[in-house]
């Protein structure tokens, strides 16, 4: 019985934002446009900003450093490779540190107006998505410029970008409910945030991680989905799918543990704010 409950409120919910799906589509446009909307360049600096950070990590690591990568001999292997890799934990964190402020940052909205709660990070995940296809679109013409053309293999990115996606929300959701009554959360979160990129094979490969700590590597289920766009987008090659299965049911359970968690909080969400 407790389960038929738990079923009925997520199907209400979900529900809810589809009744109010002109609402997000609206406010995704909204905000997309109000971040740009004295800029000249406008939706240039969603790939811009990306791309040079990637261009100086490729420029130190590759070129000072003398970074490669085995059993490659493309020259610009490790650009694409980080290109690759910052594109995926770009999705990831946008998403992720979005939804841990979300209901701070429209506080003042949600005691105002009557609207479903969960709709404010179901536009924050339609916005990161949005600059996430445009910054996939920018780096697939970088990738022709270095000569490294699309291979069978990308057509495994959206998998990529759904399994990261809705491990961000669900865990980027259950953060920010925390975050509310707790700003703690997302003072630690900013921190552990940082400690988690450095611990995914992003600017490294999986290769170079000493044997006796690839289990806390294991452990991280940024590193499989992360290895989806280096593996498509350089290797040309499909991902290890048992190694996908650990990230999968996370994403999954996260995701559903999100709904539940909010449908318990929603009730004295507004007051604490």
């Amino acid at each position: 019985m407790k389960d038929e409950g738990i079923n009925k409120e997520m199907k209400n919910m979900i529900l809810a934002l589809w009744h109010y799906r002109h609402f997000i589509l609206s406010s995704i446009r909204g905000e997309l446009k109000a971040r740009f909307a004295r800029s000249r360049l406008g939706a240039l600096w969603f790939i811009l900003h990306p791309l040079a950070q990637a261009a100086i990590f490729a420029l130190v690591m590759g070129e000072v450093l003398g970074a490669k990568l085995p059993h490659v001999e493309n020259k610009a292997a490790y650009p694409i490779y980080l290109m690759a890799g910052t594109a995926a934990w770009g999705l990831f964190s946008e998403i992720l540190n979005r939804c841990l402020n979300i209901f701070i940052e429209y506080s003042s909205i949600l005691k105002k107006i009557s609207f479903p709660r969960l709709c404010l990070p179901v536009i924050v995940w339609g916005s990161a998505l949005v600059n996430h296809v445009l910054l996939l679109l920018a780096i697939a013409f970088v990738f022709l410029f270095f000569g490294h053309y699309p291979g069978i293999a990308w057509f495994i990115i959206p998998l990529g970008i759904l399994l990261i996606s809705l491990f961000a929300f669900g865990l980027g959701v259950m953060l920010g409910i925390f975050n509310v009554f707790n700003h703690d959360v997302g003072q630690v979160m900013n921190v552990v945030m940082q400690i988690w990129f450095w611990l995914t094979p992003v600017v490294y490969t999986y290769e170079v991680i000493p044997q006796n700590l690839r289990w806390l590597a294991n452990l991280n289920p940024m590193v499989p989905l992360v290895r989806i766009y280096q593996d498509a987008l350089l290797y040309n090659r499909w991902p290890d799918f048992t190694l996908l299965w650990p990230p999968t049911i996370a994403a999954v359970s996260l995701f559903i543990l999100s709904f539940v968690l909010f449908r318990k909080a929603s009730p004295e969400l507004v007051d604490v704010l």
